[in-house]
């Protein structure tokens, strides 16, 4: 009798969806790859004949196999988190537009998680898969799987944000600070900023010896222009609860920007890339 296997184009039918998974489970586009290969190589030679619904099931085998290479990553050593402009792996345009479409915050905030949490929350509130499937993942129970996932979409949420009113000026400046930086918009960038505007960078951002300090309009825009590589890979986010841009190629928070708004434009900025800061800055996922 031959055993029942999974069509090539059965599983090409699932292949976005499973890739969407396991980018989010892994921050990076290549790894998100080698996953869905890996889910495929395990599929391919497994006996579908009982197999259901195949989109769970798939979907549970993509889950097992992320989470085995996040245990994996957290067992060995991390690398120094150097101040790159865009990943080495993968197609850095590619892993630009789609961190930005899921959200750099989220990403850096996943990253925070426990494997389990990150399972537990991204199964379920990103891709609705019940607890009752997720537990057998973590070997917990669905109420445990519950909870990890509650935990993990508090730290999502974040603390409270700022007033409503402040908050929507500082969000309107940042969304159009980053978008100026992106286009490479130099004159867009100086009507943002009050003209003795005052940045600070820190001697990770660069490196410097020193930090570093520039003042005014026009010479922190052409700070600006010079850092849209990087802008590719900024979004916007909730920092200790205002708004800001957090830096993260690879889901791997690098540095962020945080803003001081008025009433006429920005009046400081404030670049942060010292790992010891970045640890103390609560990061959370804005409201749409």
């Amino acid at each position: 009798m031959t055993t029942p296997t999974l069509a090539p184009e059965r599983f090409e039918a699932e292949r976005p969806r499973l890739r969407a998974i396991a980018h989010r489970m892994l921050g990076s586009l290549a790894e998100a790859d080698d996953a869905v290969q890996e889910t495929w190589l395990r599929a391919s030679r497994a006996d579908v004949g009982e197999v259901n619904d195949l989109t769970a099931w798939l979907t549970t085998v993509v889950g097992r196999v992320s989470l085995n290479m996040l245990r994996a990553r957290r067992t060995r050593r991390e690398e120094p988190l150097e101040a790159h402009d865009a990943p080495e792996d993968g197609d850095p345009e590619e892993e630009a537009v789609l961190a930005d479409s899921v959200g750099v915050a989220l990403l850096v905030v996943l990253d925070t998680l426990t494997p389990a949490e990150r399972l537990a929350f991204v199964l379920h509130d990103l891709f609705a898969v019940p607890f009752d499937a997720i537990a057998p993942l973590i070997e917990r129970t669905p109420a445990a799987a519950r909870q990890l996932a509650s935990r993990a979409r508090r730290r999502v949420g974040g603390r409270t944000p700022s007033p409503a009113a402040d908050a929507a000026r500082q969000r309107a400046a940042v969304e159009a600070f980053l978008a100026a930086t992106r286009a490479g918009d130099f004159e867009a960038l100086v009507t943002l900023l009050h003209p003795d505007v005052v940045l600070t960078a820190d001697r990770f951002v660069v490196p410097t010896p020193q930090p570093v300090t520039v003042t005014g309009a026009r010479p922190v825009a052409e700070g600006a222009m010079a850092a849209t590589g990087r802008a590719r890979f900024t979004g916007l986010a909730l920092l200790d609860g205002r708004v800001g841009l957090a830096m993260a190629p690879l889901g791997r928070l690098r540095l962020v920007l945080l803003f001081t708004v008025a009433d006429d434009g920005i009046t400081r900025i404030e670049v942060v890339a010292d790992r010891e800061r970045l640890d103390g800055v609560e990061v959370a996922v804005l409201d749409a």
